[in-house]
């Protein structure tokens, strides 16, 4: 299916949208969703700029489980959770990605122990220490970069990462496991019975669409499904279930996996939690299907990355339908064009929100 839909200009109510995830994916799909989002300060409060406002509540659920760079050393320091993932979706959804947002995005290259050390990170470590409390230092920072949603940590627990390699060692901490050249059999959280945020389940029951990914296959998406009770939530979760497929594999955690391998390793780590595994925990994936430019390829084969193979028909086969198009941004860097994609996934919630049984197949906007 190859049909160009477009939004419509308004909706009965505002669509509620969850994104899942960690780091650079996550941030990205963000920055594409927030325009629907009212302003909330300044001379256009209340409006968006060249698109219609149709998301009514924008929240990310972002995983905690970094230990390495600034984020691991404040957490060693301070004894608090890696600020580092929550921190970037912050800026991804500020108001005004100026002054204030680079502020956040600023990394020390000198001063001593200033050096290495980002200065949204060390706010936040502040505003922690100041208030004795994680949660309400995010929100207070939120409030400083006038962000278009919310943003909730997977959990509050201080977990530890820990995976089976497929030789049967153990790796403890997200960056030995990222450092392994060792393919990874099983992630686990340590302690394993690490409790969600109460709002996190609320806006996954709420929502009109839930988005999963793109992101680092176990570091960034996995980890938020070990948090008990999201994988519940999630199954059971009336709206639109969308995994975005990454673009490009990466050698420490999913080289020479396709597409429908991605999703069969997120479904290996819920299957227990979920039951009845019949039924798809998946409504839809968002896949690429087109080229990656042979020079881009060349210089990530140099990093022993690849272009995810688009394997579609094998993903429809798990009752999953697929979404394919071009969601790939030009450039020396792959990366997904977030506008495009947010298009594209909001197209596909209000579709499916004002035609919901049975969903109409010349409705499913492609690109």
């Amino acid at each position: 299916m190859n049909s160009v839909v477009t939004i419509p200009q308004s909706a009965p109510s505002g669509l509620r949208v969850v994104a899942m995830g960690g780091g650079t994916g996550l941030s990205t799909l963000l920055r594409g969703l927030k325009q629907y989002v009212p302003s909330v300060g300044g001379p256009h409060a209340g409006s968006c700029e060249d698109v219609p406002c149709i998301i009514s509540h924008l929240a990310a659920v972002v995983t905690v489980t970094d230990d390495g760079g600034s984020s691991g050393r404040l957490r060693k320091d301070f004894n608090m959770l890696p600020p580092g993932d929550l921190r970037n979706c912050m800026v991804a959804l500020s108001e005004d990605e100026h002054l204030i947002s680079q502020l956040f995005r600023h990394r020390f290259h000198s001063g001593g122990e200033l050096a290495g050390h980002n200065f949204g990170n060390l706010f936040v470590a502040a505003l922690t220490e100041m208030t004795g409390d994680f949660g309400r230092a995010i929100r207070l920072a939120a409030e400083v970069l006038a962000t278009r949603g919310h943003i909730y940590p997977a959990t509050f627990s201080n977990v530890t990462l820990t995976a089976r390699m497929v030789d049967g060692s153990e790796v403890r901490g997200e960056t030995n496991i990222t450092k392994s050249r060792v393919p990874i059999a099983e992630l686990k959280l340590d302690p394993p019975e690490a409790e969600p945020l109460p709002e996190t389940l609320e806006a996954i029951r709420q929502a009109d669409l839930i988005t999963i990914g793109p992101g680092s296959l176990y570091t960034s998406l996995i980890t938020n499904l070990l948090v008990c009770g999201i994988p519940e939530a999630l199954a059971s979760a009336r709206g639109t279930r969308v995994y975005v497929a990454n673009l490009m594999t990466q050698a420490n955690e999913s080289l020479h996996l396709t597409a429908s391998q991605h999703i069969e390793r997120i479904l290996a780590h819920v299957k227990d939690k979920i039951g009845d595994t019949r039924t798809p925990f998946f409504d839809y994936a968002l896949v690429n299907t087109a080229p990656v430019p042979e020079t881009v390829r060349q210089r990530y084969a140099a990093e022993c990355s690849e272009v995810i193979a688009a394997d579609v028909e094998r993903i429809e086969a798990m009752g999953i339908r697929c979404i394919t198009g071009d969601f790939a941004a030009q450039g020396n860097v792959v990366r997904h064009a977030s506008d495009r994609v947010a298009a594209t996934l909001l197209s596909v919630a209000m579709r499916k929100r004002d035609h919901p049984a049975p969903f109409p197949p010349d409705l499913i906007p492609t690109f």
